[in-house]
């Protein structure tokens, strides 16, 4: 039997990189699956090549307007959501803390923190109400040990860890698991912001600091996120799971 069987999860960010992988492992494991981003045309291709079990939603993650809209079509499709996967994120560029603006140091922490506040008002209450369900927040190794040039990142991947861990103890008697994963820098479409420059002197630098000596793969995060996400997984709530290569030890 699929591992996902008659559920369904509603996946920020879903349109590329990390999220896209998640929603598609997700699916093949029999989960119905929201892809939601702000991308609309990437995210209807994304649904179209899974198939009918898929539901496209536009959703700007740091609006709570877009996130209520968007949780209330997939609950007029599919009729309830089990599982909450808050992998939208952004960075600055690597550059010093001090040559960010105020406007771009806004949009970093409205998505990659004020998103799980309005992704929790959205579901927590929904969750409640079944009896229960699972949230998993995508950090960061970044949160944990940072990289220099990314300060105000660093600070919001530090923020989306904890909190994983507060909702965990705070939802803990709603039969609401949470957990977070930190992976490395990945091969997504953020890894450029993140050396400052895309080149293979800048790669070369970074796999040095991952003792399995590569960066992370979508496919790595998925499968972690499939772990957290399933029954076997039924005893977990606060782990923060670092899928880093070693980068954290």
């Amino acid at each position: 039997m699929a591992r996902l069987e008659g559920r369904t999860a509603f996946v920020t960010g879903a349109a590329q990189g990390f999220g896209q992988s998640i929603a598609e492992t997700f699916a093949r494991e029999g989960a119905r699956v929201v892809i939601a981003d702000l991308q609309e045309r990437k995210a209807e291709e994304v649904a179209k090549a899974i198939g009918k079990n898929a539901l496209p939603v536009r959703c700007d993650v740091s609006k709570n307007a877009d996130v209520d809209a968007a949780a209330k079509a997939a609950f007029r499709a599919f009729g309830r959501v089990d599982i909450l996967v808050n992998n939208a994120g952004t960075t600055h560029r690597n550059q010093p803390m001090l040559d960010v603006d105020e406007e771009e140091f806004d949009k970093v922490f409205a998505v990659n923190v004020k998103s799980i506040y309005l992704t929790a008002k959205a579901f927590v209450p929904h969750f409640r109400e079944k009896g229960g369900g699972v949230i998993i927040n995508i950090g960061s190794t970044a949160g944990i040990r940072p990289r220099p040039g990314l300060a105000w990142y660093n600070a919001t991947k530090g923020a989306v860890n904890l909190l994983s861990k507060s909702m965990a103890i705070e939802l803990a008697p709603d039969r609401i698991r949470v957990a977070a994963i930190a992976p490395v820098a990945g091969e997504t479409p953020l890894l450029a912001s993140f050396m400052g420059e895309d080149t293979p002197e800048k790669r070369a630098a970074f796999r040095a600091t991952v003792p399995l000596g590569r960066l992370s793969l979508p496919q790595d995060i998925a499968n972690a996120a499939l772990f957290l996400a399933s029954e076997e997984a039924s005893m977990i709530t606060g782990a923060v799971l670092e899928v880093d290569g070693g980068r954290c030890i």
